[in-house]
């Protein structure tokens, strides 16, 4: 199978990168910029990309790779702080931007030499996305400039030689013009890519494999119903069968009815389903905690602590099953990015864990990657196209400590907004829509009389892969009938507010 090796070096867009290059069937992964040269050639990529990063490349600190990795005879694409890490490395020169020189943010028109292999196809002019403080002033031996723009001479530069190429915009970024194209260059005319990773061969692979390594032990699988360990299951059930116990969880942080809606949807198929009640539990380890990130950590390991009780129950049992996904895993922080938030089952993981090994099948896949493996295993298309939900549940969504009235009253209002998608047919064209219970409350008036009780706020994006979103444009009528809903049947809110908030700058959730 071609690989790509994508380096990070902490960019903002580092995710987007990979999922640019898995659009075009070809497997990539993301992998921290301390990776050893042997890690490296083991891994055997076809070509190696290097990703952006707040640092500045001439500083003592600066992250940088192995330099073995210049002499593998591989296709290298530096993109922003990469192009400057490739100058700095071999031989050019890199310094800070003075305000009246080649300091670059947001639209840039950029003018490109259509003979070198990375803008084949491209008009020799078109808009750019710039991003950068410190410029190229000075390029190697052996590089030539192949695009400039009007504040900086070289926004891009070659060693067709060596195949060697550093571009300072961001041509992953739907802003690039021809982003696209350019990437797609680097993969096709450059790494020589055969564009052949698939779904299908992704699940031959896979089941192959787990095969091999469980044999005749016994899986246990944390199933919640969602998109992620639904299709675990049925990918587990297709490789062990019988060896496969799947346990739902109920914490006590699902939305309304959804414990009996998920143990009504799996106890009736061939599965060894058995469900836990574990409210009281959960709630007794959140009790008085208010950050999102212990949070997180605490709900992590109590789900750990219920599995493992589970397995001594159930008897031996080998193998933990995770539905752990590839944006789980970066935004739970990867080599210097930065943690975006510990998902619970990956930064929020205790230290020890009595089973042999923890299997994550699906954490090198995004969300829509998943979704096709389960449409691959068969799996019904209202199961596959369900929402995301969180792990931690409404945990996230009640800002501040978690109490059973708060959970009561999000309850209530996420069940109105949900209801009224629906009935408005609006609830497949969201990515994902829900409300929160913030954590401010405010004077209102209700009934000629004084209330001072808890706003509610909405939130619905649009999005494919979830590391970027955009908030939806809901119609007014739509969230006028919400708002109406909630304020008179949720006793205890009194204000309804609609997140206008893209991702960036904030995430899908709101801790």
């Amino acid at each position: 199978m071609n690989k790509i090796l994508i380096i990070d070096f902490g960019g903002q867009y580092n995710q987007l990168i990979a999922r640019r290059v898995r659009e075009q069937h070809v497997y990539c992964e993301v992998r921290p910029h301390t990776m050893t040269l042997e890690e490296i050639r083991r891994f055997q990529p076809i070509g190696i990309i290097f990703t952006g990063g707040p640092h500045s490349v001439y500083l003592p600190d600066a992250p940088k790779p192995d330099p073995g990795v210049f002499t593998l005879g591989v296709p290298i694409l530096g993109i922003c702080y990469g192009c400057q890490l490739l100058t700095q490395e071999l031989g050019g020169t890199v310094t800070p931007a003075r305000e009246d020189s080649a300091r670059e943010y947001g639209k840039t028109q950029t003018s490109f030499d259509p003979a070198c292999p990375l803008f084949h196809g491209l008009p020799e002019s078109s808009v750019t996305w710039m991003s950068h403080g410190d410029y190229v002033a000075r390029i190697p031996e052996g590089f030539c400039l192949t695009a400039r723009s009007a504040a900086c001479p070289t926004a891009a530069m070659s060693d067709e030689s060596r195949r060697f190429y550093g571009v300072q915009f961001h041509p992953e970024v739907n802003h690039t013009e021809y982003g696209l194209e350019i990437l797609h260059n680097f993969l096709f005319g450059i790494c020589r890519a055969a564009g052949d990773w698939t779904m299908a061969d992704f699940k031959r692979r896979v089941i192959g494999e787990l095969r091999g390594r469980i044999q005749d032990g016994r899986v246990l699988l944390a199933l919640s119903g969602g998109v992620d360990s639904s299709v675990l299951a049925a990918l587990l059930s297709e490789a062990v069968g019988h060896q496969l116990n799947c346990v739902f969880v109920d914490h006590g942080l699902l939305r309304k009815n959804e414990g009996d809606e998920v143990e009504s949807a799996f106890s009736g198929r061939k599965l060894a389903f058995r469900r836990v009640n574990a409210q009281t539990r959960f709630l007794s380890r959140l009790k008085g905690v208010t950050e999102p990130e212990e949070k997180r950590h605490r709900v992590g390991e109590e789900f750990i602590r219920v599995f493992e009780d589970e397995a001594k129950a159930i008897g031996k049992v080998d193998y933990l099953a995770q539905g752990t996904i590839y944006p789980d895993v970066i935004e739970s922080g990867l080599g210097q990015s930065a943690v975006i938030k510990s998902h619970h089952n990956v930064g929020g993981l205790p230290d020890h864990v009595e089973f042999r090994e923890i299997l994550e099948p699906l954490r090198l896949l995004f969300k829509d990657e998943v979704r096709q493996l389960g449409r691959e295993l068969g799996l019904p298309e209202s199961l596959v196209s369900r929402q995301p939900f969180p792990g931690v549940g409404l945990a996230i969504r009640v800002i501040g400590e978690v109490t059973e009235e708060k959970l009561s009253l999000l309850r209530e209002a996420d069940a109105i907004f949900r209801d009224e998608m629906a009935r408005a047919g609006l609830d497949r064209m969201s990515s994902q829509y829900f409300a929160v219970l913030t954590n401010l409350r405010s004077v209102g008036v209700m009934g000629d009389g004084r209330s001072y009780d808890y706003a509610v706020a909405l939130r619905s994006v649009q999005t494919s892969d979830f590391m970027t979103a955009d908030w939806s444009r809901l119609p007014y009528e739509l969230l006028d009938r919400v708002s109406v809903r909630i304020v008179n049947e949720v006793h205890g809110v009194n204000r309804v507010l609609y997140d206008v908030t893209s991702k960036p700058p904030a995430t899908v959730e709101y801790e």
